[in-house]
């Protein structure tokens, strides 16, 4: 008797908590659309990479389908606000031996039907480790592979922050 009520108290506990895994997006918004993002950095062509892993995200997790602007429920627009290399690590001779990539984002999405603000939410930033190698081409391969996996974790970000905000 004493563990049926304690699982009863667990529960009516759990449930008055306010935990849900539906997300907060209005039950009309089913797609959403990525316009490519602003680069209001220095750095050339990162919108391309980062816009493209946030769609790709949106795609993975399948709760909200990418289309146009013409027919999306929601716009989700970025702008790339920062973009740095910081040396990291060194060897004994104080050559860099390792950097540390950060990017620094501004989002908004709108519902287009309702014409409100969804979210908006301000510097959103992930980083992304890379050694350097004796030759500048492979740690320019490597500047942009790390790129890539900033950006992905960028895209996971911004999804999690679209549908599964509690």
């Amino acid at each position: 008797m004493r563990g049926g009520a304690a699982l009863l108290l667990a529960v009516v506990l759990v449930g008055g908590c306010g935990y849900t895994v539906h997300g907060t997006l209005p039950s009309h918004i089913k797609t959403v659309a990525v316009p490519i993002f602003r680069n209001l950095t220095s750095e050339p062509a990162i919108e391309g990479f980062i816009t493209r892993a946030v769609v790709e995200a949106f795609s993975t997790n399948g709760r909200l389908k990418v289309v146009g602007s013409g027919e999306a429920d929601a716009i989700l627009d970025g702008e790339i606000i920062g973009y740095s290399i910081a040396s990291i690590a060194f060897d004994q001779d104080a050559n860099v031996r390792q950097y540390r990539l950060l990017v620094t984002l501004n989002l908004q999405m709108r519902d287009v039907r309702g014409h409100t603000m969804l979210f908006q939410q301000y510097g959103v930033s992930e980083q992304a480790d890379f050694r350097v190698e004796n030759a500048v081409s492979q740690t320019i391969s490597r500047e942009e592979t790390a790129l890539r996996a900033a950006a992905v974790d960028i895209g996971r970000a911004i999804v999690s922050l679209a549908v599964t905000r509690f």
